[in-house]
């Protein structure tokens, strides 16, 4: 694996992934050669890095500083369409994460779901036919603290999707969210062997964020290099 590292301070670079539930998007950053800490307000025990449990907005307010890059995934319910559905209260975060970043003055990402896109700043759009996976799950992730992340070509959703939650027929590509069938196939199709259906249905594949990660690295050349 390659190591982004600081040449100014002789270190990996250091990436806080907050409300990381069981680890999607610090293990893209991590593949990515980055230093990853994880935070969430729940216990996470299948996240595979190193974690703590705290409130996320509070710790990036009083950590943040200490990091060269801040990924952040307040949770999507209250703008999913099946909490809409189910008529269920859920807090929007995205405001006060957004403060919270910009309080920090570091460079930073916060992403989140299609209906929560019009609250987002010029969001880029990734999809799972960009990486190559057999889904194609769209996220939305703003930037900020002077980073900025490239719109990749949109390929055409050729392959039929399976029905919401419905086992996936040859062929089609699946919509792994509720309750659904296939945790197996889930878990090789978006890359994330040690999750479960819970981390699964809301996770960000790993691709999406190594390609966040390697738009950040290039973005910050020639303070970072990239050494072995």
């Amino acid at each position: 694996m390659t190591q982004p590292t600081d040449i100014r301070r002789g270190r990996l670079l250091r990436l806080l992934d907050t409300f990381c539930c069981q680890g999607g998007a610090g293990m893209g950053y991590h593949q990515a050669g980055f230093d990853v800490t994880g935070v969430d307000k729940d216990a996470q025990p299948r996240y595979p890095l190193a974690f703590h449990q705290s409130d996320a907005p509070t710790f990036i307010r009083t950590f943040g500083t200490g990091f060269d890059f801040i990924h952040a995934s307040p949770p999507c319910q209250h703008d999913s369409d099946c909490q809409r559905l189910r008529s269920n209260n859920h807090p929007d975060l995205i405001a006060p994460t957004r403060d919270a970043l910009n309080a920090t003055g570091r460079p930073w990402v916060m992403e989140n779901v299609r209906g929560a896109a019009a609250k987002l700043r010029n969001p880029v759009m990734l999809c799972g036919a960009m990486f190559g996976l057999e889904t194609y799950r769209h996220r939305y992730f703003e930037t900020g603290g002077g980073f900025t992340l490239p719109q990749p070509s949109h390929p055409a959703h050729t392959a039929p999707q399976a029905k919401m939650g419905r086992p996936v027929p040859p062929g089609h590509f699946g919509q792994y969210i509720g309750n659904f069938s296939g945790v197996d196939q889930a878990r090789r199709v978006m890359n994330v062997p040690w999750m479960n259906r819970d981390g699964i249905r809301e996770c960000i594949p790993p691709a999406y964020t190594q390609y966040i990660a390697r738009a950040f690295l290039a973005s910050t050349q020639p303070l970072e290099v990239v050494a072995t």
